[in-house]
């Protein structure tokens, strides 16, 4: 499928008028692809029974007519006012047994009998209705899952069914999350509910199984609409816009039977308002949307205005910026770049989450800039078509390691999985080295290098697999807070890092919780690193030191270390070091497997490759505000200007570039 630009857009919010004048400007644009309907349950079954597309028809014509495909959503994040009135099962209870009642959307049980029930039916007409549409291509399920954690007598229940699955007894549930202490044992079924009032600390194995039950509620909401569509549409595809990560989801189960992941992507630098949570570097989103399913996906939403709704109006995209970062997801692995939203909402809880068009109805900057990109991508997307990314470098990502380390955070102010991922990952993006971030629990054939952030949970298949990968020549990085405890999240009684302290050729003695307590190490050239959150230390029980804590009194202990494993290696980093330790002990790993990068990125430049065949699509995109210059080992020939490059090019602020040979 060649690569196209597309649009959110909200007929049920403008006039028929409107939406003529809206498709013929999208047409002239070069839009190739409408989503619609993820919102409008209300407008499409006003009272229970009373179905009503009769507008949806004519809002898909009136798109459909100018050559536009069409993506359909299910409105099951938004029940109307009707069924929760009625049913009152589909409002979701908080840990107190109160209902929440209605928001703006999200607001339902995903085990509501209720919900299902309508759902559906609902789904079921809607989908026998436009199965067969010649311009509808897809769906769309739902809106950025997330769990609504629910306390209700259905959650319950079914939380009981879901735990009597994994656990053959309930004494065996017992053994196996030492209720013992504090005297939590159960000695009935009947006593086990979902964790009510707001006691801490609770005991963390249930509270990690309660964590998994809710994701995979979310799966069932998910599931049950699946099957329907599935059913009635086989000749259209099937997906779910995921929010980017960090997430309470664990999406790798969710899009198993999907076709392809879709992210909504709204880069974290305009969210100033919501601290660091949000990983450090977009890109890192999309490699992990990426990885979920190993192969290229879609953005479902992409940023095109000031966002504001759930915190004060952030600051509008720099000149560039649309353009810069819509490139950005393609050359990570998009094949569909779809943008929020056409027009800024006139009305709603949405009307400050600026589309490319404002309120005044007058296409600016904003949308000139958009119509550039789509041009563009118009013009190479069928050049660029079926190309894919390959790369030798894979980072493990765990979203159990997520859940388990949020709910016992292990440092002061801190150590958090996702961002300590992030870190390493910005040192292969500063230079320029692709990584697939994938799953845990996937095979390594294929990858040179794979670095394995903490597995606070882990297990003896994960653990042999990582040996057998450095038997046969691979490297494989661990760091600290590995082989803590088993899947059950029981802390395990051996020497850490547990069960890979063997392949690691080391145990730790001991270890210091330094949070933000700043510390040094040191390696064998001399060269000292800050470091923060950890420090294991570590004996040698085979491995060779590389770098050595430099200051407390472990000053001169093991901080780093590599061990020979078969025809591989294995690192085991015990601390936190600054990002530049990270580079330098990446670039030297790259260099002997032969993977070091050939072109000197700047700082804020990031270089991705897309390949097809024989043939290679060099992406530079400058996420800076400020001109910057790039080295390439050789002269390539642009395919946005056709021109034949010099070694040393010049990109301007938020400029892109797309060579080849």
């Amino acid at each position: 499928m060649t690569i196209k630009i597309g649009i959110d857009y909200y007929p049920e919010q403008w006039t028929p008028e409107l939406w003529e004048k809206d498709a013929t400007l999208m047409q002239e644009t070069g839009v190739a692809v409408v989503r619609m309907a993820e919102f409008a349950w209300s407008r499409m079954e006003p009272t229970e029974g009373d179905y009503r597309f009769d507008w949806l028809d004519a809002a898909i014509e009136v798109f459909a007519a100018r050559g536009m495909e069409i993506v359909l959503c299910t409105p099951t994040n938004t029940p109307p006012n009707w069924m929760t009135t009625r049913y009152p099962d589909v409002l979701p209870m908080d840990e107190q047994r109160q209902i929440i009642q209605p928001g703006v959307r999200g607001h339902r049980c995903n085990n509501s009998y209720s919900l299902r029930m309508l759902g559906s039916k609902f789904v079921e007409a809607m989908s026998q209705r436009y199965a067969k549409h010649p311009a509808v291509i897809g769906w769309q399920i739902d809106n950025e899952m997330h769990y609504q954690e629910c306390h209700c007598d259905t959650c319950n229940r079914a939380f009981v069914a879901w735990l009597q699955k994994r656990y053959s007894s309930l004494e065996e549930l017992n053994r196996e999350w030492g209720t013992v202490v504090w005297s939590g044992e159960y000695s009935s079924w009947a006593e086990v509910t979902t964790p009510l009032g707001t006691s801490k600390p609770m005991n963390p194995s249930y509270l990690l199984e309660y964590k998994r039950f809710c994701s995979d509620s979310v799966g069932y909401l998910l599931g049950w609409q699946l099957e329907i569509l599935r059913s009635n549409c086989p000749g259209q595809f099937v997906t779910h816009n995921m929010w980017q990560y960090p997430n309470s989801l664990n999406y790798y189960d969710l899009y198993k039977e999907l076709d392809f992941a879709s992210v909504d992507y709204y880069p974290n630098e305009l969210y100033r308002d919501y601290g660091d949570r949000f990983p450090r570097n977009g890109a890192l989103t999309l490699d992990l949307v990426r990885g979920i399913k190993r192969r290229n996906f879609w953005v479902m939403e992409q940023l095109s205005g000031a966002q504001g709704a759930w915190m004060p109006i952030q600051r509008t995209p720099y000149p560039g910026l649309i353009r810069a970062r819509s490139w950005q997801t393609i050359a990570r692995g998009a094949d569909m770049v779809v943008h929020f939203r056409w027009r800024s909402a006139a009305v709603g809880a949405e009307q400050f989450w600026h589309g490319l068009i404002d309120h005044s109805n007058v296409p600016g900057r904003r949308f000139r800039e958009f119509a550039e990109l789509t041009r563009e991508v118009n013009r190479l997307g069928e050049l660029l078509a079926g190309s894919t990314i390959i790369t030798q470098v894979a980072i493990l990502h765990s979203h159990d390691q997520h859940t388990a380390l949020s709910l016992q955070p292990q440092a002061e102010g801190g150590m958090h999985y996702i961002d300590n991922l992030s870190s390493m990952h910005n040192a292969f993006l500063k230079m320029g080295v692709g990584t697939d971030v994938i799953n845990w629990t996937e095979e390594l054939d294929g990858y040179k290098l794979v670095i394995v952030p903490s597995l606070f949970l882990l297990n003896e298949e994960a653990s042999q697999r990582l040996e057998r990968f450095a038997a046969g020549g691979g490297t494989v990085v661990l760091t600290n807070r590995t082989g803590v405890k088993n899947m059950r999240n029981v802390c395990e009684m051996l020497p850490l890092p547990g069960l890979l302290a063997e392949a690691a050729g080391v145990v730790v003695s001991e270890y210091d919780s330094i949070g933000n307590s700043e510390h040094r190490i040191r390696n064998a050239e001399g060269h000292t690193f800050a470091a923060k959150q950890w420090c294991d230390l570590l004996e040698l029980r085979g491995a060779e030191p590389i770098a050595w804590y430099d200051n407390d009194f472990y000053k001169g202990v093991p901080a780093v270390t590599v061990n020979k494993l078969g025809e591989g290696e294995v690192y085991y980093v015990g601390t936190w070091p600054e990002p530049a330790y990270f580079y330098q002990l990446f670039e030297g790993i790259l260099k002997e497997k032969d993977l070091a990068p050939k072109l000197q990125l700047p700082e804020g430049v990031e270089l991705s490759i897309r390949t097809k065949g024989e043939v290679n699509f060099l992406f530079l995109i400058n996420l800076t505000n400020e001109q910057r210059e790039v080295t390439l080992d050789v002269p390539y020939r642009s395919l946005l200007t056709s021109k034949r490059s010099e070694q040393k090019m010049t990109l301007p602020a938020l400029g892109v570039d797309i060579l080849t040979l």
